[in-house]
Protein backbone atom coordinates (compact mmCIF):
# COMPACT_ATOMS: atom_id res chain seq x y z
CA UNK A 1 0.00 0.00 0.00
CA UNK A 2 1.32 3.44 -0.94
CA UNK A 3 1.81 6.06 1.74
CA UNK A 4 -0.18 9.33 1.58
CA UNK A 5 1.31 11.95 -0.75
CA UNK A 6 3.44 14.82 0.48
CA UNK A 7 1.32 17.96 0.56
CA UNK A 8 3.49 20.92 -0.42
CA UNK A 9 2.49 24.57 -0.87
CA UNK A 10 4.17 27.10 -3.17
CA UNK A 11 4.00 30.83 -2.48
CA UNK A 12 5.81 33.25 -4.72
CA UNK A 13 6.54 36.89 -5.49
CA UNK A 14 5.50 38.30 -2.13
CA UNK A 15 7.45 41.55 -2.81
CA UNK A 16 7.57 42.57 0.85
CA UNK A 17 9.43 45.64 2.04
CA UNK A 18 10.67 46.99 5.35
CA UNK A 19 7.51 49.14 5.39
CA UNK A 20 4.53 46.95 6.38
CA UNK A 21 2.22 49.30 4.44
CA UNK A 22 4.21 49.06 1.17
CA UNK A 23 2.29 48.61 -2.09
CA UNK A 24 3.09 47.21 -5.53
CA UNK A 25 0.99 48.42 -8.44
CA UNK A 26 -1.67 49.49 -5.96
CA UNK A 27 -1.76 46.27 -3.93
CA UNK A 28 -0.78 46.24 -0.23
CA UNK A 29 1.68 43.38 -0.38
CA UNK A 30 1.80 42.35 3.30
CA UNK A 31 -1.97 42.50 3.75
CA UNK A 32 -2.39 40.41 0.59
CA UNK A 33 0.17 37.83 1.76
CA UNK A 34 -1.58 37.54 5.11
CA UNK A 35 -4.86 36.80 3.36
CA UNK A 36 -3.20 34.13 1.21
CA UNK A 37 -1.57 32.55 4.27
CA UNK A 38 -4.93 32.51 6.08
CA UNK A 39 -6.54 30.74 3.11
CA UNK A 40 -3.70 28.22 2.94
CA UNK A 41 -4.00 27.50 6.68
CA UNK A 42 -7.69 26.82 6.25
CA UNK A 43 -7.13 24.56 3.25
CA UNK A 44 -4.14 22.68 4.68
CA UNK A 45 -3.46 23.22 8.39
CA UNK A 46 -0.17 21.26 8.39
CA UNK A 47 1.58 21.02 5.00
CA UNK A 48 4.76 18.98 4.79
CA UNK A 49 6.60 22.05 3.51
CA UNK A 50 6.17 25.46 1.95
CA UNK A 51 8.32 26.60 -0.98
CA UNK A 52 8.79 30.35 -1.47
CA UNK A 53 10.08 30.85 -5.02
CA UNK A 54 11.69 34.25 -5.08
CA UNK A 55 11.06 37.99 -5.28
CA UNK A 56 10.26 37.63 -1.62
CA UNK A 57 11.55 41.06 -0.57
CA UNK A 58 11.29 43.93 -3.03
CA UNK A 59 13.68 46.38 -1.36
CA UNK A 60 16.44 43.93 -0.35
CA UNK A 61 15.99 44.83 3.33
CA UNK A 62 16.72 42.71 6.39
CA UNK A 63 13.45 43.96 7.91
CA UNK A 64 11.59 42.65 4.87
CA UNK A 65 13.01 39.14 5.34
CA UNK A 66 12.15 39.20 9.04
CA UNK A 67 8.60 40.22 8.11
CA UNK A 68 8.48 37.32 5.64
CA UNK A 69 9.64 34.77 8.21
CA UNK A 70 7.20 36.02 10.81
CA UNK A 71 4.26 35.94 8.42
CA UNK A 72 4.98 32.47 7.01
CA UNK A 73 5.51 31.01 10.49
CA UNK A 74 1.70 30.88 10.72
CA UNK A 75 1.73 27.99 8.20
CA UNK A 76 3.22 25.65 10.85
CA UNK A 77 5.63 24.08 8.38
CA UNK A 78 9.25 24.38 7.27
CA UNK A 79 9.57 27.08 4.61
CA UNK A 80 12.27 26.71 1.95
CA UNK A 81 13.20 29.99 0.27
CA UNK A 82 15.08 30.65 -2.94
CA UNK A 83 16.01 34.01 -4.48
CA UNK A 84 14.49 35.97 -7.35
CA UNK A 85 15.80 39.00 -9.17
CA UNK A 86 14.57 41.38 -6.44
CA UNK A 87 16.24 39.42 -3.63
CA UNK A 88 19.67 39.66 -2.06
CA UNK A 89 20.70 35.98 -1.73
CA UNK A 90 23.45 36.59 0.84
CA UNK A 91 21.21 38.77 3.00
CA UNK A 92 18.35 36.29 2.68
CA UNK A 93 20.57 33.43 3.85
CA UNK A 94 21.93 35.45 6.79
CA UNK A 95 18.63 36.89 8.04
CA UNK A 96 16.61 33.69 7.71
CA UNK A 97 19.20 31.48 9.41
CA UNK A 98 17.60 29.86 12.44
CA UNK A 99 14.01 30.78 11.57
CA UNK A 100 11.17 28.57 10.33
CA UNK A 101 11.89 30.02 6.88
CA UNK A 102 15.34 29.28 5.55
CA UNK A 103 17.47 29.61 2.41
CA UNK A 104 18.03 26.03 1.31
CA UNK A 105 19.57 24.00 -1.50
CA UNK A 106 17.45 20.87 -1.23
CA UNK A 107 14.96 18.91 0.85
CA UNK A 108 14.48 15.14 0.92
CA UNK A 109 11.22 13.61 2.15
CA UNK A 110 10.02 10.08 1.46
CA UNK A 111 10.63 9.20 -2.20
CA UNK A 112 11.00 12.88 -3.19
CA UNK A 113 13.96 15.18 -3.66
CA UNK A 114 13.15 18.88 -3.94
CA UNK A 115 15.94 21.02 -5.37
CA UNK A 116 15.94 24.79 -4.92
CA UNK A 117 17.76 26.59 -7.73
CA UNK A 118 19.28 30.06 -7.72
CA UNK A 119 18.55 31.81 -11.04
CA UNK A 120 19.24 35.36 -9.79
CA UNK A 121 21.88 37.45 -11.57
CA UNK A 122 23.28 40.48 -9.74
CA UNK A 123 21.85 43.66 -11.27
CA UNK A 124 19.75 41.77 -13.84
CA UNK A 125 16.00 41.13 -14.14
CA UNK A 126 16.33 38.04 -16.34
CA UNK A 127 17.51 34.78 -14.84
CA UNK A 128 20.47 32.53 -15.52
CA UNK A 129 21.64 29.17 -14.17
CA UNK A 130 25.41 29.12 -13.78
CA UNK A 131 27.43 26.06 -14.79
CA UNK A 132 28.12 25.50 -11.09
CA UNK A 133 24.41 25.50 -10.25
CA UNK A 134 23.57 23.11 -13.09
CA UNK A 135 26.38 20.81 -11.93
CA UNK A 136 25.02 20.88 -8.38
CA UNK A 137 21.59 19.82 -9.64
CA UNK A 138 23.01 16.97 -11.74
CA UNK A 139 25.13 15.71 -8.83
CA UNK A 140 22.16 15.79 -6.45
CA UNK A 141 20.09 13.78 -8.91
CA UNK A 142 22.90 11.24 -9.41
CA UNK A 143 23.31 10.78 -5.65
CA UNK A 144 19.63 9.86 -5.27
CA UNK A 145 18.63 7.78 -8.31
CA UNK A 146 15.78 6.21 -6.36
CA UNK A 147 14.09 9.55 -5.64
CA UNK A 148 11.66 11.46 -7.81
CA UNK A 149 12.59 15.12 -8.15
CA UNK A 150 10.84 18.49 -8.20
CA UNK A 151 12.94 21.43 -9.41
CA UNK A 152 12.01 24.80 -7.89
CA UNK A 153 13.22 28.13 -9.27
CA UNK A 154 12.16 31.73 -9.79
CA UNK A 155 12.40 32.38 -13.54
CA UNK A 156 10.30 30.47 -16.11
CA UNK A 157 12.46 28.08 -18.18
CA UNK A 158 9.95 28.16 -21.07
CA UNK A 159 8.21 30.88 -23.06
CA UNK A 160 4.77 31.55 -21.60
CA UNK A 161 3.36 33.72 -24.40
CA UNK A 162 3.85 37.15 -22.81
CA UNK A 163 6.57 38.89 -24.90
CA UNK A 164 7.79 41.22 -22.15
CA UNK A 165 7.99 38.39 -19.61
CA UNK A 166 9.58 35.96 -22.07
CA UNK A 167 12.36 38.54 -22.58
CA UNK A 168 13.22 38.48 -18.87
CA UNK A 169 12.75 34.76 -18.20
CA UNK A 170 15.50 32.16 -17.67
CA UNK A 171 18.06 32.96 -20.36
CA UNK A 172 19.40 29.42 -20.53
CA UNK A 173 16.10 27.65 -20.00
CA UNK A 174 16.96 25.23 -22.80
CA UNK A 175 19.85 23.91 -20.69
CA UNK A 176 17.52 23.20 -17.82
CA UNK A 177 15.07 21.44 -20.12
CA UNK A 178 17.92 19.30 -21.47
CA UNK A 179 18.77 18.34 -17.89
CA UNK A 180 15.13 17.38 -17.30
CA UNK A 181 15.17 15.22 -20.45
CA UNK A 182 18.38 13.53 -19.29
CA UNK A 183 16.91 12.64 -15.88
CA UNK A 184 13.49 10.95 -16.06
CA UNK A 185 13.33 11.04 -12.27
CA UNK A 186 12.53 14.77 -12.58
CA UNK A 187 8.75 14.79 -12.51
CA UNK A 188 8.05 18.50 -12.10
CA UNK A 189 9.37 22.06 -12.32
CA UNK A 190 7.77 25.02 -10.53
CA UNK A 191 8.52 28.74 -10.78
CA UNK A 192 7.27 32.26 -10.04
CA UNK A 193 8.35 35.60 -11.60
CA UNK A 194 5.49 35.78 -14.13
CA UNK A 195 2.75 36.50 -11.55
CA UNK A 196 0.34 34.19 -13.38
CA UNK A 197 -0.79 30.59 -13.61
CA UNK A 198 0.75 28.39 -16.29
CA UNK A 199 0.97 24.66 -16.96
CA UNK A 200 2.51 22.49 -19.64
CA UNK A 201 4.48 19.25 -19.96
CA UNK A 202 8.01 18.43 -21.13
CA UNK A 203 9.35 14.91 -21.66
CA UNK A 204 7.12 13.47 -18.96
CA UNK A 205 7.71 16.30 -16.47
CA UNK A 206 4.97 18.72 -15.52
CA UNK A 207 5.86 22.43 -15.61
CA UNK A 208 3.99 24.91 -13.43
CA UNK A 209 3.93 28.70 -13.14
CA UNK A 210 2.19 30.13 -10.10
CA UNK A 211 0.32 33.38 -9.31
CA UNK A 212 1.84 35.96 -7.00
CA UNK A 213 0.56 36.50 -3.48
CA UNK A 214 0.01 40.15 -4.45
CA UNK A 215 -0.47 41.76 -7.89
CA UNK A 216 -1.09 39.61 -11.00
CA UNK A 217 0.25 40.17 -14.54
CA UNK A 218 -2.08 39.93 -17.52
CA UNK A 219 -1.41 36.71 -19.51
CA UNK A 220 -0.47 37.18 -23.15
CA UNK A 221 0.30 40.89 -22.75
CA UNK A 222 2.98 42.49 -24.92
CA UNK A 223 3.86 44.94 -22.15
CA UNK A 224 3.57 44.95 -18.37
CA UNK A 225 -0.10 45.14 -17.40
CA UNK A 226 -1.97 44.19 -14.22
CA UNK A 227 -4.57 41.45 -14.31
CA UNK A 228 -7.83 41.67 -12.36
CA UNK A 229 -7.54 38.11 -11.08
CA UNK A 230 -6.91 37.78 -7.34
CA UNK A 231 -3.73 36.52 -5.67
CA UNK A 232 -3.21 32.93 -4.67
CA UNK A 233 -0.86 30.01 -4.14
CA UNK A 234 -0.22 26.55 -5.60
CA UNK A 235 -0.71 23.23 -3.84
CA UNK A 236 1.07 20.06 -4.89
CA UNK A 237 0.48 16.44 -3.90
CA UNK A 238 3.69 14.48 -4.49
CA UNK A 239 2.81 10.79 -4.68
CA UNK A 240 5.14 7.90 -3.82
CA UNK A 241 4.90 6.58 -7.39
CA UNK A 242 6.13 9.87 -8.89
CA UNK A 243 2.75 11.33 -9.82
CA UNK A 244 2.03 14.99 -9.14
CA UNK A 245 -1.42 16.42 -8.51
CA UNK A 246 -1.50 20.20 -8.41
CA UNK A 247 -3.78 23.19 -8.57
CA UNK A 248 -3.99 26.90 -7.83
CA UNK A 249 -6.12 28.34 -5.06
CA UNK A 250 -7.01 32.02 -5.51
CA UNK A 251 -8.63 34.32 -3.00
CA UNK A 252 -12.24 35.29 -3.56
CA UNK A 253 -12.69 38.65 -5.26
Amino acid sequence: MLNPPLHVLQLTDTHLSADPAATLMGVEVLASLRRVVAAARQDCPRPAAVIATGDLVHDESAAGYRLLAGTLAALNAPVYCLPGNHDDPALMRAVLRGSAARYADEWVAGRWLLLFLNTAQPGQVAGYLTARELTRVRESLRRRPGHFALLCLHHPPVAIGSPWLDAIALQNGAELLELVAEHPQVRGVIWGHAHQEYETEWRGARLFGTPSTCVQFLPGAAHCAADSRPPGYRWLHLHEDGRIDSGVRRLAL
